[in-house]
């Protein structure tokens, strides 16, 4: 036995191999269901009752899926240039505190039709910044980026609790550590009445299907494919590795900056230092379910909100503790790192 590397994916293969991957996590999280004493299949039906059984849980499950896919875009369009983001998390907290700052003192003044684009792009602009520094480390003295980018998610978090418990503390808020609301003008507008589900979700789809052209007809996206799948054939044909690779990085800081950002002008309306419960590394998750692919990310977003969403529900109704769906998730990780390997090779006797 053997393996031996395909010389090109079928099309079939691509696509089953994402269903495979969950499809054997629930299998093995299914396991240790039982093991907790409860009915497997009356366990997920009870997840999707929690997420998509009423007008509130859907919504909620749309609304936590908004983050997830801007930062499983961030991971996604990074980890196809071969560029290691693994600070979305930090990102995102740059984002969301620059957007506290300026919409609710600096530019509160701003009519909402000016105050909301402004916030949005200054917030992922915040983000490219953080990402340039560890880029800036990898092209300069060679530094792996895996590790930096990961540390400043801890330096952008103690920064954002300085912050928050110092010049920007609401004082307002009985002592408890939050920045001050931004404008009410900043506020984005709700798709459903009396839920959390906002414009953010909507701006999310858009610019997932607007990464996916800007990666599949555009000539930077050739170029960032190319760095991914060969840097060194990159150059030598021609294409401008570190020019590129700035691009990308912007291109995914800013999507993780502006999570945070769409974060606070849909949701909170403030920051706190537990603003997000993992945004940023489950966006890798999302990203690998989906394949890298931007088009993908909206379904992976959508499979991992609903396992968070749905699992509070399973665990009142059946006693389960709601880390089951963290397994879950991270089980689909593992199994979808398995199946890209076989989509990439086949087993020959």
């Amino acid at each position: 036995m053997r393996l031996e590397r395909r010389d090109h994916r079928p099309l079939y293969l691509v696509v089953a191999a994402p269903v495979a991957a969950v499809i054997a996590a629930l299998a093995i999280a299914g396991i240790l269901i039982a093991f907790a004493g409860a009915p497997v299949f009356e366990a997920y039906r009870r997840i999707l009752t929690g997420a998509f059984g009423s007008r509130l849980s859907a919504t909620e499950t749309l609304t936590r899926a908004t983050p997830l896919m801007l930062t499983g875009l961030a991971a996604a369009v990074a980890f196809r240039a071969r560029l290691w983001n693994i600070g979305a998390e930090g990102q995102f907290y740059l984002g969301a505190i620059t957007v506290a700052a300026l919409g609710s003192k600096l530019l509160a003044g701003l009519p909402a039709a000016l105050l909301i684009p402004v916030l949005l792009i200054t917030g992922a602009v915040a983000g490219m910044v953080l990402i340039l520094v560890p880029l800036w480390l990898r092209l300069r003295f060679s530094v792996d980026e895996v590790v930096t980018s990961l540390l400043l998610n801890f330096v952008a978090l103690l920064f954002v609790s300085m912050l928050v418990d110092g010049v920007l503390k609401d004082p307002l808020a009985f002592g408890w550590p939050q920045s001050i609301p931004v404008s009410d003008h900043a506020l984005l507008s709700k798709l459903v009445a009396r839920s959390r589900l906002h414009l953010g979700f909507i701006i999310a789809i858009v610019i997932a299907f607007a990464v996916y052209f800007l990666q599949s007809r555009t000539v930077f996206g050739l170029r960032s494919r190319a760095a991914g799948l060969n840097p060194a054939g990159a150059v030598f044909a021609g294409v401008p590795l570190g020019m590129t690779l700035v691009k990308v990085a912007c291109l995914s800081g800013g999507l993780a900056g502006l999570a945070g950002a769409i974060e606070v002008m849909g949701v909170k309306g403030y920051v706190t230092t537990d603003l997000s419960p993992g945004f940023g590394y489950s966006g890798i998750i999302v990203a690998m379910l989906a394949n890298l692919h931007p088009i993908g990310v909206i379904a992976a977003a959508l499979f991992t909100a609903t396992m968070f969403v749905g699992a509070d529900g399973m665990s009142r109704a059946l006693g389960i503790p709601t880390y089951i769906a963290d397994v879950t998730v991270a089980v689909s990780l593992l199994t979808m790192l398995i199946a890209l390997f076989f989509t990439q090779y086949r087993i020959r006797r």
